[in-house]
């Protein structure tokens, strides 16, 4: 029997991003879980309207994608709880710039997408920006064979009810593959 939760998203956990955009000339990074992946090259960040850091990503038409690994827990969610309006939140990091110079990217974290601003969707209370990835940079040291490996990123997942941070697992099964099996039947 199924019990009834109402109109609740439980696309969960989800990947927990710091989005980095320069704000009044300075950079400020902010935590942000609705994040999405619209196609192989572009991005959706899904950013509250009243957020410090939506003005830099307007203004400048730029942003970054930092992905954390969970031993930087601390730094992330204190993103998530001071804003930029009265913290230099890009003091807990060191700051690097791609080739847009005005998206800053934190060094700290295994992964960085530079994106450039192609849409801004207006839904109810959020801003959802649409990034087109310009370049991608990671430690050399979370490489596999087949690119990123995950489990040496060990990413930082969000849980919304409960609020709770969760670890990475492990890969179970092969994708476009596992399902083949149904084929032979």
């Amino acid at each position: 029997m199924k019990k009834k939760l109402g109109s609740k998203n439980y696309l969960c956990p989800v990947p927990v991003t710091l989005i980095g955009a320069n704000v009044n000339g300075k950079p400020n990074y902010i935590t942000i879980a609705f994040v999405g992946v619209m196609d192989y090259s572009h991005v959706s960040v899904a950013s509250a309207r009243n957020h410090y850091t939506n003005a830099g990503i307007k203004e400048n038409g730029t942003f970054s994608v930092n992905i954390p690994s969970t031993r930087l827990v601390r730094e992330t969610d204190y993103c998530g709880i001071v804003s930029g309006k009265k913290a230099d939140k890009s003091a807990v990091f060191e700051t690097f710039y791609g080739s847009l110079e005005t998206a800053p990217m934190i060094q700290e974290c295994p992964i960085n997408m530079e994106c450039r601003l192609v849409q801004i969707l207006d839904v109810p209370h959020h801003d959802v920006f649409i990034g087109e990835i310009v370049e991608t940079y990671c430690d050399e040291d979370i490489l596999g064979d087949d690119g990123v490996d995950f489990a040496k990123v060990d990413p930082i997942l969000f849980v919304i009810y409960g609020s709770d941070y969760w670890r990475f697992g492990e890969p179970f099964a092969r994708g476009w593959s596992v399902g083949k099996e149904l084929l032979k039947k």
